[in-house]
């Protein structure tokens, strides 16, 4: 397994508007390596940290045990695990890690041969069980939905058709096969499997209803004056945390299918604690390419009541 260091995102600016310190108490709902953990222990926060992958307790080792804890859960429960209105800041920094990437038998890689996997838990169904099993048409769903792939239509009936002689079960095999059924990659600087992966990634692990959740939870989760930062990694994640906060903080109505239902009159919850979103710098870029795509969105909690989730 490899111990190949995640390199922490946006950790400048996200510690900048966490605003955490002594005496206050941070939750960290993507734990991964620790990194985000590590520099808000250094502020001399507590933080409560979040992580339904079961191979992230390796990195706890040497955190202080009064002021850390692990969850290995998902951060959408984290308002039922702290309560409502008890913590002082939330940090998000959404995505797989680069461990889950570099490690072949989690299968989240095109570029590295492993099980056909994807799970960042022990449970549920695997991204093979999904290209073998499902319709054409869900699988084409799941690469143009969650993808953003073009061609989703013309790559899921090629599996269908291959997978009835032979079913999936390995990461080369479906990524060397996804090339092929796009012609090779002709010069192109991604490999043609990309968009595909992602989607497959987002679909094994519900990853949007769970940042929708998990936001809901941290609008709870927060006490007044708490802060809410979140990094995304691409533009699906960026379109649901931007619409959250924007309608929390009563900058536009609800309307996206990813946005919560309007309240006629209800105050805003959030205070936005700037406009727009944060990117790299480009040394950030330059030092950790996977940081290319990366956005900060931030906010503060306000006193008003949680939102209703109800229509």
């Amino acid at each position: 397994m490899s111990e190949r260091p995640h390199v922490s995102v946006l950790l400048n600016e996200v510690l900048e508007h966490l605003d955490a310190g002594p005496g206050k108490t941070v939750i960290d709902g993507t734990f991964g390596a620790g990194g985000y953990t590590r520099a808000i222990l250094a502020t001399g926060a507590g933080v409560v940290a979040f992580d339904r992958d079961p191979t992230a307790r390796r990195f706890t080792e040497g955190l202080p045990a009064d002021r850390f804890r692990l969850v290995e859960t998902t951060f959408s429960e984290m308002a039922e695990e702290v309560g409502e209105g008890a913590v002082d800041g939330v940090a998000l920094d959404l995505g797989v890690s680069s461990m889950q990437l570099d490690e072949a038998e989690r299968g989240f890689s095109f570029l590295r041969d492993g099980p056909l996997d994807m799970r960042m838990g022990a449970d549920g169904p695997t991204a093979a069980d999904l290209v073998n099993t499902a319709e054409a048409a869900e699988i084409a769903r799941v690469l143009y939905v969650y993808g953003e792939e073009r061609q989703s239509r013309r790559i899921a009936s090629a599996i269908v058709r291959r997978r009835a002689e032979q079913p999936f079960t390995r990461t080369l095999e479906l990524a060397d096969f996804i090339e092929q059924v796009l012609g090779g990659r002709r010069g192109a600087k991604v490999h043609p499997a990309t968009r595909s992966f992602q989607g497959l990634r987002i679909a094994v692990n519900d990853e949007l209803g769970e940042l929708e959740a998990g936001l809901a939870a941290a609008e709870r989760a927060l006490k007044p004056g708490g802060r809410l930062c979140v990094v995304t990694f691409h533009s699906l994640e960026d379109r649901i945390v931007k619409t959250f906060l924007a309608t929390r903080a009563g900058r536009t109505p609800a309307g996206s299918r990813h946005a919560p239902p309007v309240q006629a009159g209800a105050p805003p919850s959030f205070s936005l604690l700037f406009n727009g979103a944060l990117a790299p710098s480009d040394e950030e870029v330059s030092a950790n390419p996977r940081a290319r795509s990366a956005k900060l969105r931030a906010a503060v909690r306000t006193t008003a009541p949680v939102w209703s989730e109800a229509a």
